[in-house]
């Protein structure tokens, strides 16, 4: 089999022009698998008797032995790769690496911020500048609504229905929604805009931003994204908090308060359900962290 893998190499090399780097790593995965080959057969393994079950092994053994979901599949890809070029080149009659799936890769469970955290947060701008309004009335505005950072600068003055307290959001995809706002978020809005200063370019515009910068041009991602370090920093808040962290707490506050989860994929705009329903582990896994320490007989 090694003979076959250094012949699968220089193909990789000399027909597909394949990066040095492309064919070290290859080279490691098929290295790796025929060392454990010839250790499972006490013998040189030959292309032609790896069978699926092997193969299933030796994929159980990288994943015991701590390798990430990502490694995994990157091995699994060279197996398919390596075999391929095997069948093809008639050493093996088919590929025991085709009926091999990659792992299910696990979600990480998304940041959120408690309730004490969000008031600390949405708190800690001043209230005495134009800049700490304006700051305010973005986490208001972002909590409330639960606004990805792209939609809360593409906000414009038209968007906000103040009567009604509702904004007309633009999500992926050029979908439209509604986003609710409450009364926290409106008095914040009301009080930057009275403060707010546009550019000739913005006051020109036919959509005037909501959200602008100290030249009174539109507000980037990356600026809101600096703004929010600087208050972390300030607050003392977890550092892993990013303005994408708002929008999870509000998925979050509203499932652990009993919204209804497709009332919530609405909120965020979620096309799919299977994306909204990451927030119900997470306040599944804080129900079994409060039942575990409460209840008298949930643990020996």
């Amino acid at each position: 089999m090694r003979a076959a893998a250094d012949r699968f190499l220089r193909y990789l090399k000399v027909e597909r022009n394949a990066s040095d780097l492309t064919i070290k790593s290859y080279g490691e995965d098929l290295e790796a698998l025929v060392d454990y080959l010839e250790e499972l057969y006490a013998a040189p393994a030959t292309t032609g008797e790896v069978s699926t079950l092997d193969l299933r092994g030796y994929v159980a053994a990288v994943s015991d032995a701590g390798y990430s979901e990502t490694t995994v599949s990157r091995r699994l890809a060279s197996m398919r790769s390596f075999f391929r070029f095997a069948q093809r080149e008639e050493l093996i009659d088919r590929s025991p690496a085709k009926p091999l799936r990659n792992p299910r890769r696990k979600r990480k469970l998304p940041h959120f911020l408690t309730g004490d955290e969000i008031n600390k947060l949405l708190s800690a701008p001043p209230a005495n500048t134009a800049a700490g309004l304006r700051d305010r009335a973005i986490f208001e505005t972002t909590y409330s609504a639960g606004l990805r950072v792209s939609e809360l600068v593409g906000l414009n003055d038209s968007d906000i229905d103040f009567e009604q307290g509702l904004i007309r959001v633009r999500g992926k995809g050029k979908r439209e929604r509604l986003g609710p706002l409450g009364s926290y978020a409106i008095d914040a809005l009301n009080a930057w805009l009275a403060k707010r200063t546009l550019s000739v370019r913005a006051a020109a515009a036919k959509e005037k931003p909501v959200f602008t910068n100290k030249f009174g041009n539109r507000l980037t991602t990356r600026s809101v994204g600096r703004m929010l370090e600087k208050y972390i920093a300030l607050t003392g808040l977890d550092t892993r908090t990013s303005p994408h962290t708002l929008r999870h707490s509000f998925a979050t506050h509203l499932l652990d308060a009993g919204a209804d989860i497709r009332s919530v994929q609405e909120l965020l705009g979620h096309k799919s359900l299977v994306t909204t329903q990451i927030y119900t582990h997470v306040s599944t896994t804080r129900l079994k962290e409060a039942y575990e320490k409460a209840h008298p007989r949930a643990r020996i």
